[in-house]
């Protein structure tokens, strides 16, 4: 079982930055491919951002290519999502996810196996 927990969420204008972090507790975090999901009112729960649970791939959404950065401190069994250049579109509730252990990440939200609670990201224009 691994529980996440995420934070980091607030309200920002376009153009600035948050970073959302992840923290996860349970079994092995280093062995889970970790993703982020956000979900915008009304619309379904859509991929942002995924990397390996070696830590040596990401997989970006083109939305948020070039604007947004995933890392993991496994040491600190955390995930972030560096974002910046945020725009209204952005606006969302983000969701990390887990998927393993020792499973290549992917886009399909089916796939992974424990969720978070979510955050609120709100950009105003």
């Amino acid at each position: 079982q691994v529980q996440l927990v995420e934070s980091g969420g607030g309200l920002v204008q376009a153009g600035g930055s948050l970073r959302l972090s992840c923290a996860a507790s349970g079994r092995a975090f280093s062995s889970y491919s970790m993703g982020w999901f956000r979900q915008a009112p009304g619309k379904e729960r859509e991929f942002v951002v995924a990397i390996h649970w070696s830590g040596g791939s990401t997989y970006y959404a083109d939305s948020v290519k070039g604007r947004f950065t995933i890392s993991r401190d496994t040491a600190k069994n955390t995930v972030y999502l560096q974002m910046n250049n945020l725009k209204p579109e952005d606006t969302a509730v983000y969701y990390c996810a887990a998927k393993g252990p020792f499973r290549g990440f992917t886009a399909r939200k089916e796939e992974y196996d424990y969720w978070g609670q979510g955050t609120q990201v709100t950009v105003s224009s």
